[in-house]
């Protein structure tokens, strides 16, 4: 019933549609109620839907795709690549830095933790939709730098994050 680009579409937006649902459902309680307690309540389920709406959109513009390469999986805070040609586990509190590398094809993920080989993760793997949340814990990450420079395509490898450890361990070397 419904085309296969209009219901991959949908499923890639769905978390901001179901905020706009939540607002309209809010504003519907609160103007159009008659006041009480509902038309209060209104205000509130209107918060939760405009902050239901902007981190859709951010999810929805960090999505993709489907169908490459490999599959991601994250368990405990620790991410695990399986792909045809690489693979391995990183845990997030060992990540020393991550990158996004647009060259590639497909642009991957460069994630790197000390005394590990790089990991190379890409953008299009099954999962991959995953590693907003994780990528989302790092302390400092600045997300919306992150949307940017994955719709930007740059023409080199691009730091997304880094440590504290190696921000100041570069700090002290200049």
């Amino acid at each position: 019933m419904i085309r296969p680009a209009a219901a991959a579409a949908i499923k890639r937006w769905q978390e901001a549609l179901i905020g706009l649902a939540v607002i309209v459902l809010g504003l519907y309680w609160a103007f159009f109620t008659g006041g009480g307690l509902l038309h209060w309540i209104g205000y509130l389920v209107v918060a939760i839907g405009l902050a239901l709406t902007v981190t859709g959109i951010q999810r929805a513009r960090f999505r993709t795709g489907d169908g490459g390469p490999g599959v991601v999986q994250i368990v405990e805070r620790r991410i695990s690549y399986f792909g045809p040609l690489s693979g391995g586990i990183v845990d997030l509190d060992a990540l020393e830095a991550l990158s996004l590398d647009p060259t590639s094809r497909p642009p991957v993920w460069l994630l790197m933790a000390p005394g590990q080989p790089r990991l190379e993760i890409p953008l299009t793997a099954t999962g991959a939709d995953q590693l907003f949340d994780a990528f989302a814990t790092l302390p400092g990450i600045r997300t919306e730098h992150m949307l940017r420079q994955m719709q930007e395509r740059a023409a080199h490898i691009v730091v997304i994050w880094r440590a504290a450890s190696v921000r100041d361990a570069a700090r002290r070397l200049h």
